[in-house]
């Protein structure tokens, strides 16, 4: 699979965005990244429609998800 450099860019963008909109998020990961990265954390995310329909997932993170993250998240 060949990476498409203008997918790259907008992404960029994106990430930018993402960041300008959602400081406390972005600070959040940070906090995270430096305490919380680790086997056996467990993740959970809850998801609320303006509707107030409601829906959770959570996982434990293995030593393979620390890797997977760390290579996301700086």
């Amino acid at each position: 699979m060949a990476l498409n450099p203008r997918s790259l860019l907008k992404a960029k963008e994106r990430l930018h965005i993402f960041r300008e909109q959602h400081p406390k998020i972005v600070s959040f990961g940070k906090t995270l990244n430096e305490h919380a990265i680790q086997p056996g954390t467990i993740f959970e995310i809850t998801a609320t429609t303006p509707e107030g329909k409601s829906y959770t997932a959570s996982m434990r993170l293995t030593p393979e998800d620390v890797e997977s993250l760390r290579l996301f998240v700086k």
